[in-house]
């Protein structure tokens, strides 16, 4: 795909059905966790993306047999909870920070030596929340700047991981995962309480393979796992991802005349909140066959174009729609009135600071409609758009927002457009389809 991406005025709507392609927080969770197994899982709807290609290539790195049988359809086999082998070559995890943080916690408690790169990105993005509370359970980790940034190295534990009771200071599931994971092989329970309870597809997963997590208000407990207790199921099916739904979600709900029927969409309750958010704005969206599998609700989502209104929202939903903040910016921009976001801090350490992008990017869109706060935005509905030429920073949220944005104003040009491989390379294919 060309650097630059030119996305042009959209009039008459978008029309047709879009199949969600499989959420990326649980094709990370499905290979790591298969890995662990000691027989085939058969994975489907995995997400084919840099990321999750990423988890895919450390996981083979480190012993399992990983077989893509299609695009999203493959086999993992590990070697048993205690099969993992001490990998060859540095492990590279490319851009994903789910990748590094959930893969530090399970490789602290290996009897092994393991070190980890990345882009240019990921090595810019602090590891602290996760390597800290690691270190507490007896955990060694070397890296740059206080064992926090890339390239970080993982030495074996001088003795077991001890399970610890950790107040994480925010809610991030990230963090939980990779205590989780390293709990598993410690020498006594583990608890993880979070100021507000983040997204739980860790302990839906791992119940999947057999072991139970105990959840208490906002704190998880999960205890030593024993060989014969770790049980790989026959096959996991992964539902689409509601953060790749949620750049139609609103292109459906802000361009005139669009009707949009998006199939196979997670709806996990952790992960809603962009749901609740366009509902308070007014969106059409109606959920039609609910159903469940592998622990995960899944439905297909109806939405169609209206008059939407801004609203005000903060720091008690945004674990439950962190990632969707710069496209849910783009609704507000569209509806009447000013919308509020507070509480969404963590967005300054994401692929880029996602507030400052915003703001400089949006801006240029739509001038002088975007405030920036120290924790989150001011965005003033119904300006003026105008064309232009906008910068993605390398984040394949950024990219894809500007997108929907410039189809609905007067067009607009990105600036390093094929990001968006990190997690939807058919993004730009779809929109274009979703016109005829």
């Amino acid at each position: 795909m060309a650097e630059g991406m030119t996305i042009g005025k959209i009039t008459g709507g978008l029309h047709g059905e879009v199949r969600i392609p499989g959420d990326k927080s649980i094709s990370h969770r499905s290979i790591i966790l298969a890995a662990l197994g000691n027989a085939p899982v058969h994975i489907t709807n995995f997400l084919h993306a840099q990321d999750c290609l990423s988890t895919a290539s450390i996981m083979r790195a480190l012993g399992a047999d990983v077989d893509f049988l299609g695009h999203t359809d493959l086999t993992v086999t590990g070697h048993g909870l205690y099969g993992l082998h001490e990998p060859t070559r540095v492990l590279d995890a490319g851009n994903s920070g789910t990748t590094l943080r959930l893969l530090l916690g399970l490789l602290s408690a290996q009897p092994f030596f393991s070190a980890f790169t990345g882009d240019a990105s990921l090595s810019r993005r602090p590891m602290g929340r996760v390597t800290e509370p690691l270190a507490q359970m007896g955990a060694v980790i070397y890296g740059r700047e206080n064992n926090t940034k890339l390239p970080l190295a993982v030495a074996p534990a001088r003795k077991h991981l001890q399970g610890l009771t950790y107040e994480s200071p925010v809610a991030s599931a990230q963090v939980k995962s990779a205590l989780l994971l390293a709990g598993m092989f410690a020498d006594s329970p583990t608890t993880i309480v979070e100021p507000v309870k983040s997204r739980d597809h860790t302990e839906r997963m791992l119940a999947a393979f057999g072991i139970e997590t105990e959840a208490q208000g906002t704190a998880v407990r999960i205890c030593p796992v024993q060989p014969g207790e770790y049980r790989a199921p026959e096959a996991i099916e992964v539902p689409g991802d509601i953060s790749s739904a949620a750049y139609w979600l609103v292109a459906g709900a802000v361009l005139p005349g669009s009707s949009l029927l998006l199939r196979n969409v997670g709806v996990n309750e952790t992960r809603t909140g962009i749901l609740d958010v366009l509902q308070a704005m007014g969106a059409k969206l109606t959920l039609e066959n609910k159903r469940t599998s592998g622990g995960e609700a899944a439905a297909d989502i109806r939405i169609e174009s209206g008059t939407l209104h801004g609203t005000s929202f903060g720091a008690d939903i945004m674990p439950r729609l962190i990632d969707e903040i710069p496209i849910i910016a783009v609704a507000a921009l569209l509806a009447e009135g000013d919308t509020v976001i507070t509480g969404a801090g963590e967005l300054r350490v994401k692929e880029t600071d996602r507030l400052a992008a915003i703001e400089k990017e949006f801006s240029k869109l739509a001038p002088g409609a975007v405030e920036v706060t120290e924790d989150g935005l001011v965005i003033h509905g119904r300006c003026e758009l105008e064309r232009a030429d906008c910068f993605t920073y390398d984040d394949h949220r950024m990219a894809m927002s500007l997108a929907i944005l410039g189809a609905a104003g007067e067009g607009v040009e990105l600036v390093h457009a094929d990001c968006v491989n990190i997690s939807y390379p058919e993004f730009y294919a779809t929109l274009e389809r979703l016109q005829k």
